[in-house]
């Protein structure tokens, strides 16, 4: 055979040894070019995600900011849009729960709030708060078992330990109760809810000196001028029942200035004004509380002792003459 034959016959060979790694070439190419665009893709996705999640968390702060000053609307507003930027900003749920809750629309903000718990991996405080929205709904055995996830892993809080005491309080566990609000109060001795707590169980078996000193340790002098209405409530009661009506009456009329919708201060106003015998000063404490409680005036009672025009008018007279 030739040499020029022998060329003719390899040359094919020679050709289909060259185009097959061109076109393998060229696939891989291709196939380079989809993986880095699909990957491009994938970045600048992740890019914008990143950013609307900075924006959203911007607007949580601002959120936060708005709730801690009272301006609720705004707040609810600012969270709204943090969610609609990234709906997995736990703050965002978080705040928009509260802001619900404020509004009374109490299920979505539960719903908010389990989301909130989710997103956040559990964080106890957060976990802890659904224990006691679930709680204030009556759903004792979802807030008791949020108060035994809490501690779990967060044994210093003084809110979750004041959680539990709660729970065990409305299961009627009221020694165990009263231990869980103690230790609360180890951990943070001006925890006022924790306080209330254990005035109220002794005031429940009539201890009047415990409630005191536990109120004493809020301010010894008794003055808590932005106390809680109840706190109030409680040392009148205390006072009253330990033969010290005039204190108690002070307490009182605290009690209804710190709450002016409420009527029991009124009530008990008059019981101890009947007590000492003026009936016109107790008539008059029971007409305002009349005005803002018919239901409570009238099913406990008091409607009796409330004097007519004329009725005061002479008892007036008869005290003016016998002066």
């Amino acid at each position: 055979m030739s040499i020029r034959s022998l060329t003719i016959l390899q040359c094919p060979v020679i050709a289909r040894a060259d185009r097959t790694p061109r076109r393998l070439i060229a696939w891989a190419s291709v196939l380079v070019l989809l993986c880095c665009s699909s990957a491009g893709c994938r970045a600048i996705q992740g890019i914008g995600e990143s950013r609307q999640s900075i924006a959203a968390r911007k607007l949580s702060r601002q959120g936060l900011q708005k709730m801690r000053v009272g301006k609720w609307n705004d707040a609810e507003q600012l969270f709204a849009e943090a969610l609609a930027l990234s709906e997995k900003d736990d703050r965002a749920h978080r705040g928009l729960a509260e802001a619900y809750w404020n509004r009374g629309r109490r299920v979505s903000a539960i719903e908010h709030m389990e989301k909130a718990v989710a997103l956040s991996a559990g964080d106890p405080r957060l976990v802890g708060r659904l224990g006691e929205m679930y709680l204030q709904e009556g759903q004792l055995e979802k807030a008791e078992r949020q108060s035994e996830i809490a501690l779990a892993s967060e044994r210093g809080s003084a809110e979750i330990w004041t959680l539990r005491g709660d729970c065990l309080r409305q299961k009627g566990n009221e020694q165990e109760a009263l231990a869980a609000y103690h230790r609360a109060l180890a951990l943070q001795p001006d925890f006022i809810d924790a306080k209330l707590q254990v005035a109220e169980l002794y005031l429940n078996s009539n201890q009047y000196d415990r409630i005191v000193a536990t109120l004493d340790q809020l301010d010894p002098t008794g003055d808590e001028s932005a106390a809680p209405t109840r706190v109030h409530m409680l040392r009148g009661i205390a006072m009253r029942n330990l033969n010290r009506p005039e204190i108690a009456v002070k307490h009182f009329a605290k009690a209804a200035e710190s709450d002016p919708q409420r009527a029991e201060p009124h009530l008990q106003i008059a019981a101890i004004e009947l007590e000492k015998g003026r009936a016109d000063l107790a008539s008059r404490s029971v007409a305002r509380a009349l005005q803002l409680d018919r239901q409570l005036v009238e099913s406990s009672g008091w409607s009796e002792y409330l004097l007519t025009p004329e009725q005061l008018a002479a008892q007036q007279a008869d005290q003016g003459t016998r002066r």
